[in-house]
């Protein structure tokens, strides 16, 4: 039973940096993709960054450029979110995902397991 539990998160003000972490068990053997996604109130869940699990090759959507690091800890099946200069817009909530690397790694469907989410939020 695959499982991803979050922690992290919480309240800053613009400008601050946040860290969100996310321990994976249950994974199987072979290369998966891990992401974090996010959820605005009223809008779709984006990507904000990718990662695989034997590559380690980091992707990143447009927002999260240049202000987000995403790593993976392969010996303690951690993946991290590290976020800095934060700004308004990117209050959301916060899921991690993982899934067999078979499309493309930004596509939100090619992710069958979620973490449970973790608020962030920016207050200007």
């Amino acid at each position: 039973q695959v499982q991803l539990v979050q922690s992290g998160g919480g309240s800053v003000q613009a400008g601050g940096s946040l860290k969100l972490s996310c321990v994976a068990s249950g994974l199987i053997d072979g290369e998966y993709c891990m992401g974090w996604f996010r959820q605005a109130p009223g809008k779709e869940r984006e990507g904000v960054a990718y990662i695989r699990t034997h590559s380690l090759s980091p992707w990143y959507d447009d927002p999260a450029k240049g202000r987000f690091t995403i790593a993976l800890d392969n010996a303690k099946n951690t993946l991290y979110l590290q976020m800095n200069r934060l700004n308004a817009d990117d209050t959301a909530m916060y899921y991690c995902a993982a899934g067999l690397c078979g499309g493309r790694i930004t596509d939100r469907n090619e992710y069958r397991y979620w973490g449970q989410g973790t608020q962030v939020t920016v207050s200007a």
